[in-house]
């Protein structure tokens, strides 16, 4: 499966439970996390998509760590069977 269709896959949950995956660009800041997923009552997280297997390259994960260690959730999605977990996890937060 390819990563354009897990982050379709993705976007359609997020959209399905009434909250936005909005693609996330910061021009001059490479690395950032693929999506900026934003959900009712204000609950908020980025996520990283890549095909299955892949993992992020080292920038990607400097970034992650910069981004957690402001106190925001970060999370890899690979595989489909993690979207409902991903979005249950950032809605319960």
């Amino acid at each position: 499966m390819r990563e354009k269709t897990i982050e379709k896959k993705f976007t359609d949950a997020a959209k399905a439970r009434g909250g936005l995956a909005l693609k996330f660009m910061s021009p001059g800041f490479d690395g950032v996390p693929d999506r900026i997923v934003l959900m009712p009552g204000g609950h908020m997280a980025f996520v990283e998509v890549k095909a299955p297997g892949k993992v992020p390259r080292p920038l990607q994960t400097a970034r992650h760590k910069l981004l957690k260690r402001l106190g925001f959730r970060v999370f890899v999605l690979d595989d489909p069977a993690q979207i409902g977990g991903i979005l249950d996890e950032i809605q319960s937060s």
